[in-house]
């Protein structure tokens, strides 16, 4: 096989892409003005309304079939079909219309739910994650004209930044619905605006809530501060064990992998991530290492007075949300129980310790890169992308990939999208590249063309 960044796109194809990519940006921004946070209850109606225009959309764009189904409880997912051609596959093209929480209007550069472009980038609340790969989905069945050369399932979930709670039900109530060949996860990113990436491993996920208690009710901090405690100190001691002087985490017995993937540039690195100066990097190993390959933890918020409403007296009791990603080859379950035990072996001074397990528990994940379906998608995004695509992990957790892949364990998985390192998924400023999304549509175009058996 020729390599596949020589293999240009068809310029017919490459033409309907062009033409298309407006509309496709105007639709985005009007879905980037949805403010969709379905783990919000009092945006449980943005989220429905959210779900409505994807499914005007994959209307207009010639869908035979559009449904908006839920499970119990669930949040509005939008389900369209375009009939495979006699002999031909049909794809799965999936990625979620919902999104995070801003993290603080004020914080941002321009409001987050109105998009704004700036030195070629759109920025607002959802514009990579993952409201472009909804786009991205649908500009590629406008550049069809509504007549893609394969089968074309789209499933665009709307609970996703929750952990996707009632995807397994949905699954198997509708399993025929969804069926399919082929998988596309529009919900990832790529090394670079111009490199593509295909995921092949994703960090599990878990979480705890671990309660420290010390007194029966606050006392003053005069009369019986020194013999006696509080409860906040002692978890800040218990939380401080987590980790090693080096950063690296301390709770013993989780799986710690590598790979031969190359260090990104760590000037570079620190600067994407915000990093202020002099602070130092966590742990050891190479940064794809220690991101992809080995477990995380972070305490994610602590129940405490604020510092304004502070008053003299000793806490009688504090709790902490921790959480841990876990490293592919790693019981999710297991990691859970390590952590809580470590936890509670860790608490000083005789204080009492509680630690209550969260629901969401997302087991890590590898995805086998060999087969004819990947071929094809190396020589499509290659091709689209003027660089041979590379394959990589992602310290990020996408729970439903299992899932998938319990429920259609014939179906070829591919993980693809169009977020980059500037993109600041679930942070302040998130942006789309748009050259990229450009990029990332005509990938999609040829992979569909290449499955239908294109040159």
């Amino acid at each position: 096989m020729a390599e596949p960044h020589t293999d240009p796109a068809p310029a017919d194809l490459s033409a309907a892409v062009d033409a298309v990519l407006p509309g496709a940006r105007t639709d985005l921004e009007a879905l980037v003005r949805i403010p969709s946070i379905w783990a919000d209850p009092a945006h449980a109606e943005d989220t429905r309304r959210s779900a409505d225009a994807v499914a005007t959309l994959a209307r207009d764009a010639g869908a035979a079939s559009v449904e908006i189904l839920s499970a119990d409880g669930g949040a509005p997912a939008v389900v369209a079909h375009w009939p495979a051609p006699e002999g031909m596959p049909t794809v799965m093209l999936y990625a979620h219309h919902d999104v995070q929480p801003t993290g603080g209007d004020d914080e941002w550069s321009s409001p987050p739910f109105e998009p704004t472009e700036r030195d070629g980038r759109l920025y607002g609340r959802g514009a990579a994650d993952d409201k472009a790969g909804v786009m991205t989905h649908l500009a590629v069945l406008r550049a069809y004209e509504g007549r893609p050369p394969v089968g074309v399932v789209l499933f665009i979930e709307g609970e996703e930044e929750s952990g996707s709670p009632t995807l397994t039900a949905l699954l198997a109530e509708h399993r025929e619905k969804l069926s399919a060949d082929v998988i596309v996860i529009a919900d990832a990113a790529n090394p670079a605006v111009d490199v593509p990436a295909l995921t092949t491993s994703l960090r599990g996920l878990v979480d705890v809530v671990v309660e420290v208690s010390m007194l029966e009710r606050p006392v003053h901090s005069g009369v019986y501060g020194g013999p006696i405690g509080d409860a906040l100190t002692a978890l800040c001691r218990t939380l401080a064990t987590l980790h090693d002087d080096k950063g690296e985490v301390a709770v013993p017995g989780l799986v710690r992998g590598s790979s031969d993937a190359p260090d990104p540039d760590e000037a570079t690195y620190r600067s994407d991530a915000g990093l202020l100066n002099g602070v130092e990097l966590l742990g050891t190993g190479s940064i794809p290492d220690r991101v992809n390959h080995a477990p995380a933890v972070a305490v994610l918020g602590i129940d405490a007075p604020k510092v304004a409403e502070a008053s003299n007296v000793l806490l009688p009791r504090a709790r902490a949300m921790v959480s841990m990603r876990l490293a592919p080859g790693q019981d999710a379950r297991e990691a859970q129980r390590a952590l809580t035990e470590h936890l509670e072996g860790n608490v000083p001074w005789g204080a009492h310790v509680s630690v209550t397990p969260g629901h969401g528990v997302a087991e890590p994940f590898s995805l086998s890169s060999t087969g004819e379906v990947y071929d094809h998608a190396r020589a499509a995004f290659s091709a689209a992308y003027g660089n041979d695509a590379v394959e990589s992990g992602i310290g990020g957790s996408i729970p439903f990939i299992a899932e998938f892949a319990r429920t259609f364990p014939g179906a070829a998985v591919l993980v693809t999208g169009v977020g980059d390192p500037a993109s600041r998924w679930h942070g302040i400023d998130e942006s789309l590249h748009l050259g990229m999304f450009g990029r990332g549509v005509l990938a999609e175009a040829l992979l569909l063309d290449r499955l239908a058996g294109g040159a």
